[in-house]
């Protein structure tokens, strides 16, 4: 077979080699034969010297030229020598798919890599029609361009064919005629194959779309989806849901058992959020824990909270990690497209600030974005952005409010609270920026400048001569969790000049959950000289065992006891009772929010040892506490 076919491709220019030479050497025979007669011709006829010599000098040069011809009569091109190498080297190749068909289409030879590309081995498509290898839809353009090629032509296409295996290739192939003696004996098609080019195509554009780990589709495809929804929506008059979920401590998943039973954790949420969902809408995870739902067709908002639901039922269903069961829950903030303006990054954002109060709520729960909130968000941001400019630009001031003795009616202290002078909405209270700070976490540079302008200001007023008394000053979480909570008091004592036993620092039950850091905190407070207060007790969960093990000075009660105390006879029995079980365990305790004399009556009965409230102060500038402090000694 190589050697028919070499013998095909070379066959033509060795048959015009031939021929050049035959027709070079017949000239040059003629040309001899006739300049031998010319020669002789010369020397009998003519009388000229020159004519001999010239007649005698064309003759030597054309026997000289045919004498070369005739030496290298039987030579020939040196490049036909390479001709069956040339073509037993393709068809050994593996670098080009090379396959040669006759007039009918069949195979009659091909190299390893055509094998190789189909699956087959060699010698089972030889001789075998090509044809039944195309998929059905790309046999007509095969055929087309074997038709061309049989006339002479060359022409290239892309066709579908079946690996041996049954999976699909699509290779471009080239068909050129193979000519014989100016006639078309057969066709050689060289492919390519384009399916590993098309297979990283589709793999880029999978990354680019979808989440690797969950296989769910990703931010940037599910934003395309929303807004192609949203489209449609408009068009059509139609309602599109949205729906961001966000899991509940899943850090906590990740802290106790490690990133891969988080990421195990992940794909089997994604798999039930899809499973729940089904044909109604698609899924898509977001960013870390958070996922995304898009319903491109609903009824109606109740529709899409029952839908939410479905799917907050399917997370708490327990999963199994490794053998071990784990329970988690997940909050969703939901939006829908009912108002036309909002672009899918608008409803996003709606959504995920329904995400947002679910979990300020109590999490494990799902909200309907309300347009109400869009004022209040912005407003938000602004004051957090007035904030932060606030803190440099020392807009907070302080105001303190007395502590006085029940029985003796003097001033024992005071309490330094926090208020913030705004340049154009004047002075805002802490209720409104107190938990934006501590959510943002500027609560710890306010609450540093309220520890240091307290114990300043009181140093200052001993400096007057006034009385001495200790300053109150609350501390934030943010703050008491920090490892070096003692070394800045203690530097803001230093700096300040004021004794430790004039400062008291008063913290809420909440931070007494982690009970190694609180005591070892407290106990270099109180190796200090600073007091200790628990401010709003009777509010926590952890009210009592701590008495004992902490070092506790002093009890604030909540102001919410207080208030109902002639009112609510339980509030009454809870006020008494932790007046007398801190006096059982040497703790003074002080009632704040004390408001008529009545409440004042009530807690001077049961011995409460001082209070504070509107009764007989509100909170004041520093400048009414010296007239205060003054007004007293």
């Amino acid at each position: 077979m190589t050697r028919r076919i070499d013998d095909s491709l070379a066959s033509r220019p060795k048959l015009a080699s031939s021929r050049q030479r035959s027709v070079a050497w017949t000239l040059c025979i003629l040309l001899l034969v006739a300049s031998a007669i010319s020669v002789i011709l010369s020397f009998v006829w003519a009388a000229s010297t020159v004519l001999e010599w010239v007649s005698s000098l064309i003759f030597a040069s054309l026997f000289t030229i045919s004498f070369i011809l005739f030496a290298k009569r039987g030579q020939t091109p040196a490049f036909e020598h390479y001709h069956t190498p040339i073509v037993e080297t393709l068809l050994r190749s593996e670098a080009v798919p090379l396959a040669v068909l006759d007039r009918n289409g069949v195979i009659m030879e091909m190299n390893e890599a055509s094998s190789r590309t189909l699956g087959y081995h060699r010698t089972e498509l030889l001789g075998n029609p090509l044809e039944p290898l195309i998929e059905p839809g790309s046999r007509p353009l095969l055929q087309d361009l074997l038709n061309n090629a049989l006339k002479g032509e060359s022409g290239q296409t892309n066709v579908g064919i079946t690996h041996r295996s049954g999976y699909p290739l699509e290779l471009q192939v080239v068909c050129a005629p193979m000519v014989k003696a100016d006639d078309v004996i057969g066709t050689v098609i060289v492919s390519h194959d384009l399916s590993d080019r098309k297979r990283n195509i589709e793999r880029i554009r999978y990354m680019a779309y979808y989440d690797d780990m969950t296989g769910l589709p990703n931010r940037t495809l599910f934003h395309i989806k929303l807004s192609e929804s949203l489209t449609e929506a408009q068009a059509c008059g139609g309602l599109v849901g949205l729906c961001y979920l966000d899991l509940d401590r899943f850090k906590l998943v990740n802290a106790s058992f490690g990133r891969e039973f988080g990421d195990m954790l992940l794909m089997q949420v994604a798999e039930r959020l899809s499973r729940t969902i089904g044909e109604r809408g698609l899924a898509a995870r977001m960013e870390g824990d958070e996922f995304a739902m898009l319903f491109q067709s609903i009824d109606s908002e109740e529709q899409l909270l029952v839908w939410t639901k479905e799917m907050l039922h399917a997370i708490e269903e327990p999963f199994e990690l490794k053998g071990f069961p784990l329970h988690i829950t997940g909050s969703i903030g939901a939006v829908t497209s009912r108002v036309a303006e909002d672009d899918g990054y608008t409803l996003l954002k709606k959504a995920d600030m329904a995400l947002v109060k679910v979990k300020e709520g109590g999490k494990n729960d799902c909200l309907l974005y309300s347009e109400s909130w869009s004022n209040s968000s912005l407003e938000r941001l602004t004051l957090q952005h007035e904030m932060y400019r606030a803190i440099k630009r020392q807009e907070f001031v302080l105001h303190y409010q007395p502590q006085y003795d029940i029985d003796s009616g003097a001033m024992v202290g005071v309490e330094a609270l926090v208020r913030w002078c705004h340049p154009i909405k004047g002075m805002i209270p802490p209720g409104q920026f107190i938990p934006l700070a501590e959510e943002s976490g500027m609560i710890v540079q306010i609450g540093d400048w309220v520890l240091e302008e307290a114990c300043r200001q009181n140093k200052a007023w001993q400096e007057l001569g006034l009385p001495p008394m200790p300053v109150s000053v609350n501390l934030s979480i943010r703050q008491f969790v920090q490892h070096d909570l003692a070394s800045k008091v203690a530097a803001v004592l230093a700096k300040t000049g004021l004794e430790a036993r004039y400062l008291d620092l008063e913290i809420t039950e909440s931070m007494t959950m982690d009970v190694g850091h609180v005591s070892r905190c407290l106990l270099q407070l109180t190796e200090m000289g600073v007091g200790i207060s628990v401010d709003d007790f009777g509010t926590g969960y952890s009210s009592f065992h701590y008495l004992k093990n902490f070092p506790i000075d002093r009890l604030k009660i909540d102001r919410s006891f207080v208030r109902d105390i002639q009112q609510d006879p339980s509030d009454a029995e809870i006020v008494a009772a932790i007046i007398a079980m801190a006096h059982n365990l040497n703790i003074q305790v002080i009632a704040e929010g004390v408001e008529t004399e009545g409440q004042m009556e009530f807690l001077r009965k049961h011995n409460c040892d001082e209070m504070q409230g509107y009764i007989w102060s509100p909170p004041v500038t520093s400048d009414n506490i010296e007239k205060l402090l003054g007004a007293a000694g």
